[in-house]
Order: C-alpha cells, then sequence, then structure tokens
C-alpha cells in the first residue's frame, strides 16, 4: 500500500513539474500595440490588442514565463466579485487578493510599415477573384520591456520582418467583412505579422530567462541590422 501511494505521489510531482517551473519565470503582461505609420491598411480598432494578444500566447508558450492577463482582467474581477458575494461555494470561489502582479510590461510600436508589387489580371465574380500577383512587405516594431517597479526600460528591440507572396491567389470579398486581423491570415502583411510576434517572443525568452550562448544569434541579427541600416544613410 505504503509503495503504491508512493508510486502516485512521484507520478504526481512528474505532472506538476513543468507547472512549477513556469511559475518560477517572471510575470509579464503585454500592453496593446500603438502605431506610429501612416498608410497602415490592415490597422484599425482593436488591432493593438488584437497583437497583444498573439504575443502573450506566443510567450506563454514557451513555458519561461508567468503571464498575467490584461484584455481580460474586468472578468477575472468579476469572478472574484462573485466568489466574495457568497453566492458561490468558499471551496471553488475565486479568492480576493492572490492575483499575480506584472514585474514586467511590453510595449510594441508600428514604426515602420511598406508594401510593394503589384497586382494584375485578376477576375472577379460573385465576390471571389482570382487573380496573378507578386507582393512584398517589410514591417518593422519597436518593442519596450519596462521594470512595473522602478519604471526602468529593462530591454529594447527592434524587429524587422518581411515576407513575400507571389503566383495565382484566391481571395474572397465581401462588403463590410471586418474581423481586425482575420483577413489578413494568408497575405504577406499577416505573415510578417506573426514572424515579428515569433521573433519577438524568441527574444525575450533568450534575453530575461535562457541567457548565455542563445544571445550570440540575436547579437548577430541585431548587428545586421544596424549596419544595414547604416547603409542607408549618405553623409557628405
Amino acid at each position: 500500500m505504503f509503495k503504491k501511494t508512493l508510486m502516485t505521489l512521484s507520478a504526481l510531482a512528474l505532472l506538476l513539474t513543468p507547472i512549477a517551473l513556469q511559475a518560477q519565470g517572471p510575470s509579464m503582461a503585454v500592453n496593446d500595440f500603438r502605431n506610429d505609420v501612416t498608410g497602415v491598411y490592415w490597422w484599425a480598432g482593436g488591432v493593438g490588442r488584437d497583437l497583444a494578444g498573439m504575443l502573450t500566447n506566443e510567450l506563454a508558450s514557451t513555458g519561461a514565463f508567468q503571464m498575467v492577463e490584461r484584455q481580460k482582467l474586468d472578468a477575472v474581477l468579476d469572478e472574484q466579485d462573485l466568489g466574495a458575494s457568497g453566492r458561490v461555494s468558499p471551496q471553488t470561489a475565486a479568492k480576493i487578493g492572490k492575483m499575480v502582479g506584472a514585474k514586467y510590461l511590453v510595449t510594441g510600436t508600428v514604426t515602420a510599415f511598406e508594401e510593394s508589387g503589384s497586382q494584375g489580371g485578376g477576375i472577379g465574380y460573385r465576390g471571389v477573384r482570382l487573380g496573378g500577383k507578386k507582393k512584398e512587405t517589410y514591417m518593422a516594431v519597436d518593442f519596450r520591456v519596462v521594470d512595473t517597479t522602478s519604471g526602468v526600460v529593462a530591454f529594447t528591440r527592434t524587429v524587422e520582418a518581411r515576407a513575400k507572396s507571389k503566383g495565382v491567389s484566391v481571395g474572397v470579398y465581401k462588403g463590410g467583412f471586418a474581423g481586425n486581423l482575420a483577413k489578413e491570415k494568408n497575405t504577406p502583411a499577416g505573415k510578417a505579422i506573426r514572424a515579428m510576434v515569433i521573433e519577438a517572443s524568441d527574444f525575450f525568452e533568450c534575453a530575461m530567462v535562457t541567457k548565455g550562448s542563445c544571445m550570440g544569434e540575436f547579437d548577430a541579427k541585431e548587428k545586421k541590422r544596424r549596419d544595414s541600416a547604416k547603409d542607408t544613410i549618405s553623409l557628405d
């Protein structure tokens, strides 16, 4: 009996280990993104919040951070208020005063966006368009990680992303179609956005948690980015 109990406890310990390790990581929250560039056609109400949600998911998936929910904070507070009202079993009610605060706050600002290329020879019929196109999208986002206790900027990173599309494409257009970034899922802009979010997540994990040798790759990328920017400057 004792041996069986010990084996059960050992199995539970193995199952709980990833959670315990994750709980030891830095607590972070992601603020809504901001756009400082004109002509970003996909930027509309709610996109900044959508981008923050995408980055939150990517950071949470690394298992290296405690991600603090900000977008649905009102719902969490409502659940705690319900628990405090006495209408919920004390054993299952959400407890007040147990929320984890964010040690770090991530901000992201779109600072560059360009889309080049052409589209022609398309055929439209009943909202469906078939057309040959070749486009290239470039975007840059400036990230800051702010220590919420001191207000000091602990980490910064500019992430540049490029994506291309070419060949025959099938697109559906319906008047009034909305959904924030949903319609950009398979476009060059959407692919660049996804690449930007993943690159930022990988950098934060390396710089803030893993550290060590993984920074070599990111340092090399940053040097290449800065050298490329310098090449565009012409000084007399």
